[in-house]
């Protein structure tokens, strides 16, 4: 098969893997929904036991999320989800692969290639955490971003795979474009976990900016008002993992991405010694790389050493995360400089 041949097969691939991202999208986002009917009617019957007691405190089974409770049985919905999550994965690793084999190299050498990569990585780390715990709302965010993220790489970033420009003609190819690509991943599903995380939190501590009046716009408030995570929409998450606990993941796995970024920094450092005679040129992508590395590096030291958690904690994996979208985004569409490989 000759390399435009394989270069279609990758692309037919890459739309196998989306359709199938899409469907396990539709089929995570109903299996929300029943968690949280399931919720409602557990307030409910809690609510009818308590009447029937007069008011008394009555005995109630655990819920969902209590340690003790047994484990659900797979539903039908999380079942052609997790079904679709795993083929979705094979195709976009088989596009990967026969991507790659057309171009004749490692194919992380442009946006498109870094999009479906880091699409890849992204959802292969959701199904690793969702091994030990099945969270459908986690799921639902990180497949509507990897949905997202292989529409617009397909529709917007999509170049024909062809050979790199001599500057990126090396191993370090591999080694510091692919780790990075591997640490944005991480960084994706760790930022997911940090959303629900205050969602949580609100939830349980009845916060919610919506319930009270706004100086300004308080028509847009009333309009958003049954939107309120304190609302009934929002019962299943108390069937999720209290704010603790996904505390606790979001900082595992930025832990683990801020390990792979420093490896990216430093890899790239070396690289750009190797082919531009310096390590360091205030290249914005550079700068960019090196800013969100800063942010995450203060969450990290925020986080163990100054005692800072919940909401506070969240928001600093907002702001990296934001980061490290824009260096990929905004900096290799709209500002020049050395970095300038987005191909299109």
């Amino acid at each position: 098969m000759d390399q435009t041949a394989l270069a279609q097969v990758s692309d037919l691939l890459v739309w196998g893997a989306a359709t199938a991202f899409t469907l396990a999208l539709v089929a995570w986002t109903i299996e929300m929904s029943r968690v949280a009917e399931a919720a409602q009617r557990g307030r409910a019957s809690r609510a009818q036991q308590l009447d029937a007691a007069g008011g008394a405190p009555v005995d109630v089974p655990a819920d969902a999320s209590h340690p003790a409770a047994p484990a659900p049985r797979r539903t039908r919905a999380e079942g052609i989800a997790r079904s679709t999550t795993g083929l979705g994965l094979l195709l976009l690793l088989a596009g990967v692969v026969t991507r790659g084999l057309a171009a004749g190299r490692w194919p992380t050498a442009n946006m498109y290639e870094f999009a479906i990569v880091g699409v890849l990585v992204a959802v292969a780390v959701l199904t690793v955490v969702q091994r030990r715990r099945t969270v459908a709302f986690l799921a639902v965010l990180v497949m509507g971003i990897a949905v997202l993220g292989l529409a617009v790489a397909l529709l917007v970033f999509h170049v024909q795979a062809d050979e790199v420009q001599p500057a990126l003609d090396s191993y370090w190819l591999v080694l510091h474009v692919g780790v990075a690509i591997a640490a944005t991943g991480v960084f994706t599903v760790a930022f997911a976990a940090a959303v629900l995380q205050v969602l949580r939190d609100s939830r349980a501590s009845g916060r919610s900016h919506l319930e009270r009046p706004w100086r300004a716009a308080d028509g847009l408030r009333r309009w958003l008002a049954p939107l309120r995570v304190t609302g009934p929409r929002f019962a299943w998450l108390e069937q999720v993992p209290d704010a603790r606990r996904l505390e606790a993941q979001s900082f595992r796995l930025n832990a683990i991405g801020f390990v792979l970024w420093t490896f990216t920094l430093i890899g790239g450092a070396i690289w750009a010694e190797h082919a531009w005679g310096r390590y360091w040129g205030w290249d914005p992508k550079e700068v960019g790389t090196f800013v969100a590395w800063v942010v995450y590096a203060a969450y990290l030291h925020a986080r163990t050493t100054r005692g800072w958690s919940g909401r506070r904690a969240a928001y600093f994996v907002y702001v990296g995360y934001a980061v490290v979208i824009a260096n990929f985004t905004v900096i290799n569409l709209l500002v020049d400089g050395k970095h300038s490989y987005s191909g299109l």
